[in-house]
């Protein structure tokens, strides 16, 4: 792989055709940035880890899809697995609404929580989206993906990627990652495989996400908002401004409308009174 070159915006495409459930990404994740792990315990299927939280940074999905009527050779139907990760949007709702501006977009243009800025606030957990967020026992201070940040300082491909048998999560320049994921879906379409698609790739889903998927399915099966929903609050928004600054006004006009009838209506009463 070529140099990783600060002022390029680097991430994830995460293949899920390809993904095997294997859960290497997990352990080189948990490995590399020392984080201890919640005590395990079996979910549906394979999931012994559930979701994504401050110890878990990468978390494989599982999702029986297979009917329970019998399949005939060569239309049987596989499960669904998904290694899933913090997006790194370009929209960053946890970005914007951190107080304390821990919360950064570094020279790779992933998203990065400062961990001896953090106060703990737990603003962020409630904004983002995709639910990857989450605060440590031991300090109280707000843990996530950070794209093996340190890694990436010393040209070093991040651990998870690094560790996938299958090539399932490729990283490199998002520009690329596009390219590579388009040339995929293409062959995929052109084996007959209808149902997959791309998710994140452009900027329908919070401007574009830094680790996007292919998708084996519709996103809400694996847990995802799909373009419709995968909008930032109305706050956030032009629209939402704009909303915003009519109802003000709005809410401003009928309120001096009260008030002149209100005097309209005591005029009213001392005129009668004075007659």
């Amino acid at each position: 792989m070529p140099h990783i070159t600060p002022g390029q915006a680097y991430g994830f495409f995460t293949d899920t055709s390809v993904c095997i459930g294997c859960k290497a990404c997990e352990v080189a994740c948990k490995q590399w940035n020392q984080l201890e792990g919640n005590e395990p315990s079996f979910l549906d299927g394979f999931d012994n880890t559930g979701r994504l939280d401050a110890e878990t940074w990468r978390h494989v999905q599982f999702h029986d899809n297979v009917p329970d009527e019998a399949v005939t050779p060569g239309n049987g139907t596989a499960w669904l697995m998904m290694s899933d990760v913090c997006k790194h949007c370009k929209q960053a709702s946890c970005m914007e609404v951190c107080p304390t501006n821990a919360i950064i977009r570094t020279e790779f243009d992933s998203v990065f929580i400062q961990p001896d800025v953090c106060n703990g606030c737990r603003n962020c957990i409630a904004a983002c989206p995709y639910d990857v967020i989450g605060v440590t026992e031991t300090t109280g201070i707000a843990q996530k993906c950070t794209l093996c940040y340190d890694r990436l300082q010393n040209d070093m491909t991040p651990a998870c990627a690094k560790a996938c048998p299958t090539e399932s999560i490729k990283f490199g320049q998002v520009s690329e990652l596009r390219r590579t994921a388009a040339k995929r879906l293409d062959i995929l379409r052109g084996q007959g495989v209808t149902q997959a698609r791309l998710y994140g790739h452009d900027e329908q889903v919070y401007g574009g996400l830094n680790a996007f998927f292919l998708l084996m399915d519709e996103p809400e099966r694996y847990g995802l908002p799909d373009e419709r929903n995968a909008v930032l609050p109305s706050r956030n928004n032009a629209g939402g401004y704009l909303t915003a600054a009519v109802t003000a006004v709005l809410g401003v006009l009928g309120g001096l409308i009260a008030l002149r009838r209100r005097k309209e209506r005591k005029e009213k009463v001392e005129e009668s009174a004075d007659g």
